[in-house]
């Protein structure tokens, strides 16, 4: 017989008065309700506090809303996933909605495959008014049907090594992983999150859209935005990448007896980290480029690590 799981919800709020009353309703309509729903509140100064706690007493699940000091959106989800004492915790935007069977199919792909350490969607992306925008999230973020496939093999590492593909909003993860993930770098909380639990665990993506996207113009991260890097150094660009990397690996190590990644993933993490390096030192002038990319190009850390000769020609051109 199935050991039943317990599922807690995360969700990290800050003025949210607009969107959030949607999102918990979508909560309180999912067809396998929480066992809990924690909210961190980053120092809101609108009505959400109001919003929350009448929301709190109608509804059929466990509400713990805890508010703190201005952190950040990030330090706020780290609040909320400490807080978290579910099996499954399952992280939450406070301007998404979830479709009603979110919840119920997530943790079915738990159940079935006790070896799975966390899972994402994709999801259908809309506007402030929840009309559709004619795309899923997983065309934005370019994660193919080849690459989904390669994730369904179960090498969800070399998928990621090569760009992130899983979005926070859509995923859920177990909670033995929690001290493994905290702290969190102050970005990127969600490719953190995919990349230490899918080189060290198996990584599930689901292509059934089970939450609406919202897109407002505020949005904390929202889909990826052609010309968003335009303005920016190369310095700027991969510098914060490979100070995301650095600390993983250093996670890793630390938690190699708990969350073992082996000697081969280790070497591929130092490969992708030389990658990154060499990108981020890359000089102003193009001309001056081409000895560097073309190094990288005939190591095929191009194909490797990225898109092959597409980020090639950007790194040689852009």
């Amino acid at each position: 017989m199935t050991t039943p799981l317990s599922l807690s919800v995360a969700l990290a709020s800050y003025n949210g008065e607009r969107y959030i009353g949607a999102q918990l309703d979508s909560i309180a309509r999912q067809t396998r309700l929480p066992d809990e729903l924690v909210i961190c509140d980053d120092a809101s100064t609108d009505s959400t506090e109001d919003i929350v706690r009448e929301f709190a007493r109608r509804a059929p699940f466990v509400v713990r809303f805890l508010q703190h000091e201005r952190m950040g959106s990030t330090r706020n989800f780290e609040l909320a996933i400490a807080e978290c004492r579910g099996d499954i915790i399952f992280l939450c935007d406070q301007d998404d909605v979830w479709y009603p069977n979110k919840m119920e199919t997530v943790e079915a792909v738990f159940i079935n495959r006790p070896e799975t350490g966390a899972v994402f969607t994709d999801a259908d992306v809309v506007d402030e008014n929840l009309q559709p925008l004619g795309s899923r999230l997983w065309k934005y973020f370019r994660f193919r049907p080849k690459e989904q496939a390669q994730v369904e093999a179960g090498d969800a590492f070399s998928v990621l090594l090569r760009h992130p593909v899983a979005t926070g909003a859509t995923m859920a993860f177990r909670s033995s992983f929690r001290d493994f993930l905290l702290p969190m770098p102050p970005t990127w909380h969600d490719a953190w999150i995919a990349l230490l639990i899918g080189t060290t665990s198996h990584l599930i993506a689901l292509p059934a859209p089970l939450i609406a996207y919202r897109q407002h113009g505020h949005n904390q991260v929202g889909i990826p935005r052609p010309g968003k890097n335009r303005d920016k150094t190369v310095a700027e660009i991969y510098g914060p990448r490979v100070l995301l990397y650095e600390r993983a690996r250093e996670r890793l190590l630390e938690f190699a007896d708990r969350f073992p990644a082996g000697v081969q993933r280790i070497y591929r993490f130092d490969e992708k980290l030389t990658f990154l390096r060499a990108r981020a030192a890359l000089p102003p002038a193009r001309w001056r480029r081409l000895p560097g990319v073309l190094r990288e190009l005939v190591l095929l850390r191009y194909h490797s690590y990225a898109n092959g000769l597409r980020t090639f020609c950007r790194d040689l051109l852009g």
